[in-house]
């Protein structure tokens, strides 16, 4: 219980991977806000150390709102999980800017606003955890996702700024890197694809399926047990890095 005492706060916190992070930090004793849009998904979950805030990290008057709120509620945000984002492939000649905006809008504008909230509580602590939620695809070419990769490694590169920033300072910030979790947006993909392609579902899903080496898709667990190890004891040394949770993916 080693996060004892501690506010957290995780974006995207009512699904997936969100979901996980937020139920392993309230396993070490952290009250975890989590926020989405959707306040009965965020509902249907709540409880053990986990509460509920509707929040829209495109819209900075929710997020500047939605943060305070919490803060009020439960103390400075220690921990600041980043990881509200949205998937879609599109080929860049077919994207409009409208389309290109609205990913951008949620994956680095959300990112930096959740961040810029929670640096401000933070900020008057001794100790804090900023992770973001990125993807190997910010680390990579990601063929059909464009988009997608550009706001990832827009992601990483904002994580490894704030990182150079606070050097010397007690805060630490770091990006998590899976490659194909098995989450929602994998089961949205795959219909995408079998619209797109006449693939069966079978193969669809293999085509992501097969982006990791290991020959599976990652757990949300997976992801989550990297983010605690971002806040476990004798962690301040790990800054500004970009971790790979990727079934052997290089």
């Amino acid at each position: 219980m080693h996060l004892q005492g501690k506010h957290a706060l995780v974006t995207g916190g009512g699904t997936g991977i969100g979901l996980a992070i937020a139920q392993a930090l309230a396993a070490q004793g952290a009250q975890v806000t989590i926020t989405g849009r959707r306040q009965n998904v965020l509902e249907d979950v709540a409880g053990n150390g986990l509460h509920a805030l509707q929040m829209d990290v495109s819209d900075e008057t929710s997020v500047a709102d939605g943060v305070a709120t919490a803060v009020a509620a439960r103390g400075p945000v220690q921990i600041c999980v980043a990881n509200a984002g949205i998937a879609e492939g599109r080929a860049l000649h077919k994207m409009t800017l409208e389309e290109w905006r609205f990913m951008m809008g949620i994956n680095v504008d959300g990112a930096f606003l959740t961040i810029r909230e929670c640096l401000k509580s933070m900020v008057t602590t001794d100790w804090g955890r900023v992770i973001g939620v990125s993807s190997i695809a910010g680390l990579r070419g990601l063929k059909g996702a464009p988009c997608y990769g550009a706001s990832k490694h827009a992601l990483n590169g904002l994580i490894k700024c704030l990182s150079a920033d606070y050097a010397n300072k007690p805060f630490t910030f770091n990006s998590l890197c899976p490659a194909y979790v098995d989450t929602d947006i994998v089961t949205d993909n795959t219909k995408k694809i079998m619209a797109r392609t006449g693939l069966s579902e079978e193969e669809a899903r293999k085509l992501m399926v097969g982006v990791n080496p290991h020959g599976r898709l990652i757990t949300s667990e997976e992801v989550a047990e990297a983010a605690m190890f971002l806040c476990a004891p004798n962690s301040d040394s790990m800054r500004g890095q970009t971790i790979q949770i990727s079934g052997g993916e290089l």
